[in-house]
């Protein structure tokens, strides 16, 4: 009973979304392999926000979201695992992974049990790692999540870079708060939603030219609301790519939150030669990830 559930790539929407504006989100085709016929004696604290204190939790393999050191990548690791456990459990009640009513159940325990162990957050990972594809997320102010599943607009390219540093969004997120109320931050904020709303309205649109734009415009608020609050948002590595990214007519940015992690190119073609040299010079290196639509469901054949 092996249940596997992918990990993501956040595009736009970060910090914006807990605020009711849109995110854009995509799984990756990187995978948590849940194994209901194994206990996993340290389940982490997700997992066991959902288990409890007197349940078994299987066994969960995340490595293939992670680099060969062990080190978390940033494509939601945390959250693919708690699905792929939830999924596994499932399986081995003999319930249909692919039905929208288990999905939907497994989706509200694995948000909530995400929250729980993690102080907050949207829960914008646990729903790519449910659903799979391209998602439009969002938060009304009572707190009632809408996710609609998108077309990838025709010509985008996406491309994904490690950026060698691991980042706590926890930590990031309580830095935010802490600086997010002066008048400078609550204006950027502002700025930052409606630009998501934007880049959210282009994909709906399968406009390729505004969404690289309106990521490239998200990209740049993030760094500025990031100065604003004193908190690590966009490293100087990060904004550098930005900007040669920007003179090919192509995005650069962090996925999520930021202060490290993985960082994502969106453009109508594969990075320039100028701009993978200069990657490779400030130490990011490009990861094999792909768009993943299938979702949870039970392992596949090998």
């Amino acid at each position: 009973m092996r249940a596997m559930a992918p990990g993501k790539l956040l595009l736009t929407g970060a910090y914006a979304v807990l605020e009711g504006a849109p995110a854009i989100v995509t799984a990756v085709d990187r995978y948590a392999v849940a194994d209901a016929r194994q206990t996993d004696e340290k389940p982490s604290l997700e997992v066991r926000a959902a288990f409890g204190d007197d349940t078994a939790a299987p066994r969960a393999d995340v490595h293939a979201l992670r680099d060969e050191t062990g080190r978390k990548l940033g494509l939601g690791s945390s959250a693919a695992a708690l699905v792929a456990s939830l999924g596994a459990r499932a399986l081995a009640r003999g319930e249909d992974l692919r039905s929208p009513i288990t999905r939907a159940r497994i989706f509200r325990a694995a948000r909530a049990a995400h929250a729980r162990a993690q102080g907050g957050g949207s829960g914008v990972d646990v729903a790519a790692s449910v659903h799979g594809g391209m998602l439009r997320y969002s938060i009304d102010y009572n707190g009632h999540v809408a996710v609609r599943t998108l077309r990838v607009p025709s010509g985008v390219r996406i491309a994904v870079y490690d950026s060698g540093r691991s980042s706590r969004t926890s930590d990031l997120r309580a830095q935010f708060d802490a600086g997010r109320k002066s008048p400078k931050a609550s204006e950027l904020l502002r700025k930052l939603c409606d630009s998501a709303a934007r880049a959210s309205a282009a994909v709906e649109a399968s406009d390729v030219g505004s969404f690289i734009g309106g990521a490239s415009e998200f990209g740049n608020l993030l760094a500025a609301l990031g100065r604003a609050c004193d908190a690590p948002i966009v490293l100087p590595a990060f904004a550098e790519l930005a900007t040669v990214a920007e003179r090919s007519g192509a995005a650069f940015l962090p996925s999520g939150a930021g202060g490290g992690d993985v960082c994502v190119w969106i453009g109508i073609a594969a990075p320039s030669e100028t701009f993978a040299v200069r990657a490779r010079a400030l130490s990011m290196r490009p990861l094999a990830v792909g768009i993943e639509h299938g979702g949870l469901r039970p392992e596949l054949p090998s």
